[in-house]
């Protein structure tokens, strides 16, 4: 029995879908970072914000990394376990925690590629503000379309928890 062409697709799809195609490659291709460190691509990249932004609390974080608090919580959770993050009251307020860097998360930065994201977040934030609210309103569509159940969950931050990522020199993969 002979196969049917497939049907037209809109006009636009393929070019959306190669451009996605292009984002996910080369988000992927940016996380060496995960090797080289043994983090995580969101625990890098938290990393990286409480280092450019002293003293901010797991709240500045979610501000500065485009994530709901609770997701940036667990985060920073793994970073304290792991010994790279150290929260301390702040000064001006005992019962607000500030997030800082300790000597092993400095070092560990220190031999760290920027994280991805950065250069997602910017790439968005470069968008005209019609068109990041245009990108908004489609790509909320698509999630719709394709994981309607998953919507009032908040998301994790970008790689966190997706794969077993294995720190330099360990034998051992870790979440």
């Amino acid at each position: 029995m002979p196969s049917r062409p497939p049907a037209a697709a809109p006009p636009g799809v393929r070019r959306a879908l190669d451009a996605l195609r292009h984002i996910v490659q080369t988000l992927r291709v940016g996380r060496a970072g995960e090797r080289r460190t043994g983090l995580s691509s969101a625990q890098l990249f938290a990393l990286q914000q409480i280092a450019d932004h002293p003293d901010a609390s797991v709240n500045d974080l979610a501000a500065l990394t485009f994530t709901h608090q609770s997701s940036v919580s667990v985060v920073i959770q793994r970073l304290v376990r792991q010994g790279l993050v150290a929260k301390v009251p702040a000064d001006d307020d005992r019962r607000r925690q500030r997030l800082t860097l300790t000597r092993k998360g400095r070092r560990l930065l220190d031999r760290a590629p920027v994280a991805v994201q950065q250069h997602l977040i910017a790439a968005i934030a470069a968008l005209p503000a019609a068109d990041r609210r245009v990108l908004a309103r489609a790509l909320g569509a698509i999630v719709a379309r394709i994981a309607p159940h998953d919507q009032t969950a908040h998301p994790p931050m970008f790689f966190e928890g997706d794969i077993a990522v294995r720190p330099a020199g360990s034998r051992k993969a870790r979440r």
